[in-house]
């Protein structure tokens, strides 16, 4: 956890206590295996410090002391405190030069003395000088600017220079450049920890060297600044850090996978849980947790749905009866959204109160569409864009969008088959899931608003896909259109919605359409967004079909969707696509599309697609390890990657300079990325998601997290 001051040291202790607490208060179930999760806390002038640079950090008693230019502190609690006695000057090497070369740094190794130069790395024997000239069957270095020389626990020399980081282990060297996962190489000091662990400071955040894997820890997220003047290592491995604006501290924590959804259902309960809507929190102090109040967003239908959905695969996983409360609450939020709209089933994005202090309708005024139609033509110019419910309490916001659908079909299909039991249950999801589908259908397949037209992006019509305006749209939204029917007769049992997909597959081809699920150039075309609605949309339309013909057809959609996304390490992608591409495994298993003379004008078709498809692609570790690699800290901060020796920029023409990924061809670690919503792209190296002026939900981690539980995809 990032914090900014005194007061908010606090709960990064509070948080520390509560996952070593052995039965928390959401939890029933049984804790996993643990696994290591970094907690980060950053202590500034408002903490105690001295405003501006820390010099050095010691640690005495394993207790840290930070050194400033004229001054001592130590930590006392959560608040440093100004020490008296004198600052230790550091130690001097007897050497200042070799070979005319500045001592950048020195350690002994074997009993001899080994100095970094910013012309070379040497060895010193008595009055012998030997330039160390590191090589292996990659590389052979002349080393230059070696400012950081360490010796681990394992007694391994280390070097960091320009060409890389390298080690000695007994007469073998290992050096490592971006190619082989170095982020960065501007370094500025090192220090060692337990296990043979390395960590090195840069002028751009610190990296940690684990078994030959480099973490890198930088911007607000993990440091109080970039620039790492010192570092230091308690006994447990905690590393603290002395930066140019205060000290930072990672802490190595042991936590189970199940704890840390206990940690993050607390705290959509406790900050982002607004009259039963899921949403971001805004913290009016920026990177201030405490400071957060309730917020709203332009899709609180669809995050709300998704934390519900969440919840009802936690209550069919464990049973636990307050996922069943908590889904219930969601479902009831998500039908009050169609239920206080102008018209039967036009679900609204958001509700408010009327005495919300946001001018909501001032800001999305006239002027504001006027102007938002320069770049938009199509944007909507409706006033009011929140009206006033009929009781006149609430206010509602229009012009609903493909999001909002996509979230209320989802959770509808989840909620009814998972949760909803009694026949009053069950009813009640099938009257919202009718009347939505019915006011689609109603309409022609759109959305129509207050205003008597289509909203800007609810459009499903044929008549829209053959427009210069809807083209792009085509695959993605007639896969949607399909999946909303599917849903509508799984939860409803009406054969009128298997024969309004029918209609719309004979007259209008929406299931050709929905072979290219969604746009993938070019990059202007490319929006993140989609791949969740279209992910999401496939995960009912491929549960809820029985024609073999017609899921050979969506398995192959959701091959091409998920190629698209299959290396972004998204824990929820991966989910739904494990899970959707096991059914369709157990479905071949069972002989299911043999022996029915499928696509007979092709007779290769059926066999060569189950052959191609039969098994999921994915690699299901990478679920897990995203699972464990989502901070806890879930502030928008901003995160420029783009320095990175360890990327590649993607070269796709068209393509936004600042995509790209890391040499392995994947997407960067996701607490090493500014991602902390599903619907985001991975491969955006420069990212900004509120830059520290808002806190956003759990269900990040607690969907991919019960759903992957729920589909037998991990081990809680």
């Amino acid at each position: 956890m990032i914090t900014k001051s005194a007061m908010l040291v606090k709960p990064i202790f509070q948080l520390l206590a509560l996952l070593l607490t052995p039965i928390l208060v959401w939890s029933h179930a049984s804790y996993g295996q643990s696994f290591v999760q970094e907690v980060a806390t950053s202590y500034t002038v408002e903490s105690g410090l001295t405003k501006g640079k820390i010099t050095a950090i010691a640690l005495v008693n394993n207790s840290p002391l930070a050194f400033s230019n004229n001054d001592i502190y130590e930590l006392s609690g959560h608040t440093w405190r100004s020490k008296t006695g004198h600052i230790p000057a550091k130690p001097a090497s007897a050497l200042t030069q070799i070979e005319g070369a500045k001592v950048l740094s020195s350690v002994t190794y074997q009993n001899r003395l080994i100095v970094g130069t910013a012309k070379g790395l040497y060895r010193l024997t008595g009055k012998k000088i030997e330039r160390l000239m590191p090589s292996n069957e990659k590389y052979n270095w002349a080393l230059r600017k070696v400012s950081v020389v360490l010796v681990d626990s394992r007694n391994r020399l280390w070097f960091g220079a320009e060409e890389g980081v390298g080690y000695l282990d007994g007469t073998h060297w290992h050096l490592f450049t971006g190619k082989e996962g170095l982020p960065y190489n501007q370094f500025t000091c090192g220090a060692t920890a337990p296990n043979g662990v390395v960590w090195f400071g840069t002028s751009k955040g610190a990296i940690k060297v684990e078994n030959d894997f480099f973490t890198y820890r930088f911007s607000q997220r993990w440091l109080p600044d970039d620039v790492v003047n010192d570092i230091a290592i308690a006994k447990d491995g905690t590393a603290w850090f002395a930066t140019n604006n205060g000290v930072g501290q990672i802490k190595p924590t042991s936590i189970t996978l199940e704890q840390k959804a206990d940690y993050f259902t607390q705290q959509v309960e406790q900050r982002h849980n607004r009259m039963g809507f899921i949403a971001q929190s805004h913290l009016k102090k920026q990177f201030d947790r405490e400071s957060w109040e309730h917020a709203i967003s332009d899709n609180d239908g669809m995050y709300t749905a998704m934390y519900g959905a969440a919840q009802a695969f936690r209550y069919a996983a464990t049973g636990n009866p307050q996922a069943k409360i908590l889904a219930d609450r969601c479902f009831n939020s998500c039908k009050w959204l169609v239920d206080i709209s102008h018209e039967p089933g036009f679900p609204a994005r958001v509700i408010i109160p009327i005495d919300w202090p946001e001018p909501v309708n001032e800001q999305y005024g006239h002027e504001y569409n006027k102007r938002h139609q320069q770049s938009d033509p199509m944007w909507k110019d409706i006033y009011p864009r929140f009206p006033k419910s009929k009781d006149g309490n609430y206010r509602w916001k229009c012009d609903t969008s493909s999001d909002e659908l996509a979230g209320h079909f989802f959770f509808y299909g989840i909620y009814y088959d998972l949760v909803a039991k009694t026949d009053e249950e069950k009813k009640a999801v099938q009257d919202v899931v009718r009347a939505i589908t019915d006011h689609l259908i109603r309409h022609g397949y759109k959305l129509v608003d207050h205003d008597g037209k289509v909203t800007r992006w609810g459009d499903f019509s044929p008549e829209y896909f053959n427009s210069v305006y809807g083209y792009d749209q085509r695959g993605l939204n007639s896969m949607m259109m399909l999946s909303f029917l599917n849903v509508a007769k799984h939860v409803t049992g009406d054969n009128k919605y298997d024969l309004e997909a029918d209609k719309l597959r004979k007259q209008y081809n929406y299931h050709i359409f929905a072979l290219h699920p969604k746009e993938f150039f070019p990059p202007e075309n490319v929006v993140p967004w989609d791949n969740n609605l279209c992910l999401m949309s496939l995960y009912g339309l491929i549960n809820y079909e029985t024609d073999p013909s017609l899921l050979l057809m969506y398995r192959q959609a959701l091959e091409t969707a998920w190629l698209h996304v299959s290396k972004q390490k998204n824990a929820f992608w991966d989910a739904i696509y494990q899970s959707l591409a096991n059914k369709f495994t157990g479905l071949a298993d069972q002989k299911y599309f043999e022996g029915k003379n499928l696509f007979p004008e092709n007779h290769l078709y059926a066999p060569s697609l189950v052959q191609s498809c039969y098994k999921a692609s994915n690699n299901p570790a990478f679920i897990l390890e995203n699972l464990q690699k989502i901070p806890l800290d879930l502030i928008g901060y901003t995160m420029d990657n783009t320095h990175r020796l360890d990327i590649v920029f993607d070269p796709t023409p068209g393509q936004d300079p600042t995509k790209g990924w890391r040499t392995d061809g994947y997407a960067l670690p996701i607490d090493e990325r500014g991602h902390v919503r599903q619907d985001r792209d991975g491969f955006a190296l420069r990212l900004s998601e509120g830059d520290g002026n808002d806190e956003h939900e759990g269900t990040f981690f607690l969907l991919p997290y019960y759903m992957s539980v729920y589909h037998n995809l991990i081990q809680p």
